[in-house]
């Protein structure tokens, strides 16, 4: 069997448990027309500050997570700051990136002693870096985005995981983030995978007791810019 004829037999399996039929106006209108508006489900009071509240609650949230995060003013400010976190953190001078167009306008040859890879992620990598499209400041959680510029394999594989964002792209709430991806991205052109991170993996699952890096990296370094 094919995957559209399996597809289809799911489909046919869920209409006939609801009782329905295909091609109902009555049912595909009102679904057709509330995915084409992305109506807002109930907003925070606290994603609705403004850009700078939105930045530091964004902090604020993030370190309260485990993360640590920095603000530098220009994108020639980010190699320094990056060696001096590998340095503070006894990791060694090389990282990992995707191809992603911002990362690459920032002047790494200012710091000769890093060491920038780029591809995706490997099991032997110590540390990575990405970029994250936006960001929810209403829980701290960055958008990152699947892809060759960014690939997957950056976020979960190292055991330190840096992640860049510019200050602009910080958004009160998890409706802004979304929309800020389909004006990238455009409404029917969304990346395969958008990966939504808060923090360094974490888990209490064992006695109650907090193990770091159980399913991902145990450091995450967030750097604003701008």
């Amino acid at each position: 069997m094919s995957n559209s004829s399996q597809r289809s037999a799911v489909l046919d399996a869920i209409r006939l448990s609801l009782g329905v039929k295909e091609g109902e106006k009555s049912r595909e209108t009102p679904a057709r027309k509330r995915l084409e508006r992305h109506p807002h489900n109930i907003v925070p009071e606290r994603a609705r500050r403004g850009a700078k509240a939105s930045i530091s609650l964004f902090n604020e949230t993030l370190e309260g997570q485990g993360a640590t995060v920095n603000r530098v003013k220009t994108l020639a400010a980010v190699p320094e700051l990056v060696a001096a976190y590998l340095r503070s953190n006894n990791l060694p001078a090389e990282f990992r990136t995707g191809d992603d167009n911002l990362l690459a306008k920032i002047p790494w040859g200012k710091t000769p002693s890093l060491t920038r890879q780029q591809g995706r992620g490997q099991g032997s990598d110590a540390v990575t870096m990405s970029r994250a499209i936006a960001a929810a400041a209403e829980t701290g959680t960055l958008f990152l985005t699947s892809g060759p510029d960014n690939p997957t394999t950056l976020n979960f594989l190292p055991d330190t995981h840096i992640a860049l964002i510019r200050a602009g792209d910080i958004l009160g709430s998890y409706e802004d983030a979304w929309n800020r991806l389909r004006d990238s991205y455009g409404e029917r052109s969304l990346p395969r995978a958008v990966n939504l991170i808060s923090g360094p993996s974490r888990t209490a699952d064992i006695e109650q007791v907090i193990v770091m890096g159980a399913h991902g990296p145990r450091r995450f370094f967030v750097i604003i810019v701008g």
